[in-house]
């Protein structure tokens, strides 16, 4: 059981950001099924790595769902995809904008049908303006967003986020949206259109950095592992390792001071306030640099942890896998596979009390097409027909040997 348990996702999504939004419904119960083109399904099974023979980007974006292998072009095809969406509760497509629309698949088609529809559409720059008609790629977004200009060192090129922050916080927003969605047709009675995109996803999340420029018309710039409006707030460095500190407030600074034997710059007028600090931010780095240098970082940790001031190591992905913590509180699942070794998955990123029981991992192409068009009504010889039609392609042991022999 699920909080989203008996309602139905039709995924027609593909590579990351739509895949993310319905992995993300159904992580939380929603029945998700994942339509994909016929011959190599979702663009992003053939990115690597691979592990035993299949995707790892496709396995980390998929879990929870059943896939219907579906010739997208035929006549009958987009027939079939019209009728599944006249019987579910959310349908979610990332095509380029028009693209819903030339297949005859538009939420006003749709919605005629099924008026109690929830239509999710997540394009790279939203479905009108200047940029209605370009395609979204994660880092082009990110450059667009300003999100790049204020991260990492480089003032005049940016950097980007190590993942594609784009993509999934434009898939985290569509979740979001068609979650409120359903509330409000609980009210209504009807569906509605859930519009968003990579670049309007990114702008959402600029925070302060954002309001600054809104407010008073600062242009803020990067300011690497650094907070841009707190000091002292960001990495040092132990004799063993970074760490970061975060001295928030004015008596974690002064209890930070105290702890670091660095009392004298309690008196510094260089340091009086925060403002000050972020001003003076390279002395002030220096000096707390050259008292750290000769301490370990466990030990650093555990005064600060004592004194009530945050703090913690940087790690890479298998150190923090590898934490304890991380290991005792059920960050890392473990899924089985048909026919391949159990692998571990990323569970959902929040948890429920009023969701039980695990995940499933990512499906095979066409895995479910049989079993999902039976449940949609539709003869187990009409759907043979639709097989030996070329509309359809059901999974078998032999069709997914072709395809790891491809690989």
């Amino acid at each position: 059981m699920g909080a989203l348990d008996g309602i139905k996702v039709l995924d027609l999504t593909r590579a990351l950001s739509g895949p993310f939004c319905t992995m993300i419904l159904g992580d939380l119960g929603a029945r998700v099924v994942k339509l994909e083109p016929l011959q190599e399904g979702d663009m992003s099974r053939a990115w690597g790595p691979f592990d035993q023979g299949e995707s790892v980007y496709f396995q980390s974006t998929n879990r929870n769902k059943r896939s219907v292998a579906i010739d997208f072009r035929a006549p009958e095809g987009l027939g079939l995809i019209r009728r599944l969406a006249g019987e579910t509760d959310v349908v979610v497509n990332n095509f380029k904008p028009g693209v819903m629309e030339e297949m005859g698949l538009s939420s006003a088609a749709l919605q005629a049908a099924n008026p109690k529809l929830v239509f999710v559409t997540i394009t790279g720059f939203g479905v009108d303006g200047p940029y209605g008609r370009r395609a979204g790629f994660d880092q082009i977004a990110q450059g667009m967003s300003g999100l790049m200009s204020v991260t990492g060192f480089d003032k005049d090129l940016g950097t980007r986020v190590g993942i594609p922050i784009g993509d999934l916080v434009s898939g985290m927003w569509a979740a979001i949206g068609a979650l409120a969605a359903l509330q409000s047709r609980h009210t209504s009675g009807a569906g509605s259109v859930v519009d968003t995109s990579l670049l309007r996803g990114l702008l959402a999340i600029l925070g302060v950095q954002g309001q600054r420029y809104l407010s008073l018309g600062e242009v803020a710039e990067c300011a690497g592992n650094s907070h841009p409006t707190l000091a002292p707030y960001g990495t040092f460095h132990c004799s063993d390792g970074a760490l970061n500190l975060a001295a928030a407030t004015q008596d974690m600074w002064e209890r930070l001071c105290r702890t670091l034997d660095l009392t004298d710059l309690l008196n510094d007028p260089s340091f009086a306030t925060n403002a000050l600090r972020v001003a003076n931010r390279a002395k002030l780095d220096a000096r707390i640099n050259l008292e750290l240098g000769s301490r370990r970082r466990e030990r650093v940790m555990a005064i600060m942890e004592k004194a009530g001031i945050p703090a913690g190591p940087i790690y890479d992905i298998a150190e923090a896998f590898g934490d304890h913590h991380v290991q005792a509180t059920g960050l890392i699942e473990t899924v089985a596979r048909i026919g391949k070794e159990a692998t571990k998955v990323l569970p959902a990123g929040v948890k429920l009390s009023c969701s039980t029981g695990g995940h499933t991992a990512a499906p095979l192409l066409g895995q479910h097409t049989r079993e999902v068009l039976l449940e949609a009504g539709i003869s187990a010889g009409e759907i043979q027909t639709l097989i030996d039609r070329g509309v359809v392609r059901q999974w078998t042991k032999a069709s997914s040997a072709a395809l790891d022999r491809a690989v």
